[in-house]
């Protein structure tokens, strides 16, 4: 089963950057499968996300075992170690250190060209706990040239704030999807996909605060904070396009393009391509390169006058304009083991790194009046390493 995606832009929960981490392990793991169930493996892996001031790294396991002709199993742990001293936090806070871990169990049942797929995962952190079910079933058409699947999910999320024992709140999230993929020719295959998100509930970081001037405009020489207000609701459509191109030299190209809207006025491009090619017989070479921008929410300010009458206001840079560049590049060695119980196993590197742009989102920390502040930016790097075994 392909997970249910991460949002792409405007991420709203407390821990934003955790969707950096997943939106690139998506990126990196997308393969298109016929009506077959997937292979028993067990891997290991090492992930590391370092910028902006925050880092997060830790282990993941996952346990995949086929259960006769027609079911599979799979079990994953994953732990982020978060260490957070990010622009957001010292503006109005202090750093912190948390773990988050996250526990996941799935299971794919074939029957004939059908696949149906049920999944569920459990996320808690001291100040977020997050459950969410998902359901998928996917047909193979037309000789196994068309293949057509439908997913749900739903999570929910209980929101708590550190430092006060009275402070719970909740939110619902639903995921819809449906996916086309096509065999064009041989070498080629297209797939399309269109999902939409309903998120409902309390839907912001109880930690963030928006500024304003003081005293107010034209002076505007300073600035002092109050709570973000976001509305209640969200409803979120997105539109992808996805193409593979197999080269006759034992290599690969692929791009995608995914179109991203919302009720919160939030519109995202985003641009991906890459190239895979076979070293030898063992060694695998990857390369890829992704563009995102997006356009600022509605009820977003970098800082809002002295009286401001807006019912909602956010100063979340994840809810501003700004653009994004992602560029990496992996490597994979595959071997044969001779042992009993063991096929084959692989080792895997990869490596991106990524550069933040943001359009209206200002540095708080400079002592320069606001205005005068400059825009913020900021780079990342991503590593993940794992090793791979199959029996």
């Amino acid at each position: 089963m392909a997970p249910v995606l991460p949002r792409a832009a405007g991420v709203v929960v407390t821990k934003p950057y955790l969707y950096v981490i997943a939106a690139l392990l998506w990126l990196f793991s997308q393969t298109l499968l016929a009506a077959v169930l997937p292979e028993d493996r067990t891997d290991v892996l090492y992930h590391s996300y370092d910028g902006g001031g925050v880092t997060v790294d830790g282990p993941s396991i996952l346990v995949r075992k086929s259960i006769g002709d027609s079911f599979s199993a799979a079990a994953n742990y994953y732990v982020d170690n978060v260490t957070s001293a990010s622009i957001d936090v010292l503006a109005t806070a202090s750093p912190y250190t948390e773990e988050r871990t996250e526990i996941g169990l799935s299971g794919d049942y074939l029957r004939d060209r059908t696949t149906m797929s049920l999944s569920y995962v459990n996320s808690e952190e001291s100040d977020y706990k997050a459950r969410t079910i998902g359901f998928s079933i996917s047909q193979d058409m037309f000789g196994d040239l068309t293949t057509v699947s439908l997913a749900y999910a739903q999570g929910d999320n209980v929101i708590l704030k550190n430092g006060d024992s009275t402070f719970r709140e909740t939110a619902t999230t639903r995921n819809y999807r449906v996916s086309l993929s096509q065999v064009i020719t041989k070498n080629s295959l297209l797939t399309g996909i269109f999902e939409t998100i309903t998120d409902q509930g309390y839907l912001q970081n109880p930690y963030r605060s928006a500024r304003y001037c003081v005293p107010p405009a034209p002076d505007c020489s300073g600035f002092a904070y109050e709570p973000e207000v976001y509305p209640r609701t969200r409803t979120s459509n997105a539109m992808s396009l996805r193409g593979r191109y197999y080269l006759p030299w034992r290599a690969s190209v692929y791009a995608g393009y995914r179109y991203y809207t919302d009720t919160w006025g939030i519109r995202s491009n985003t641009f991906d391509a890459g190239y895979i090619h076979t070293l030898q017989k063992s060694w695998l070479l990857e390369f890829n390169f992704r563009h995102y921008s997006q356009g600022k929410a509605d009820f977003y300010e970098d800082i809002f006058p002295y009286q401001n009458a807006q019912n909602f206001l956010a100063r979340d840079k994840e809810l501003s304009t700004y653009t994004s560049q992602s560029a990496g590049a992996g490597l994979t060695y595959s071997f044969d083991t001779g042992w009993k119980y063991v096929d084959r196993g692989s080792l895997n590197f990869y490596y991106t790194y990524i550069f933040f742009d943001y359009k209206d989102f200002r540095n708080a920390l400079d002592p320069a009046p606001p205005e005068q502040q400059p825009l913020y930016n900021f780079s990342a790097n991503v590593i993940r390493a794992f090793v791979s075994i199959w029996y």
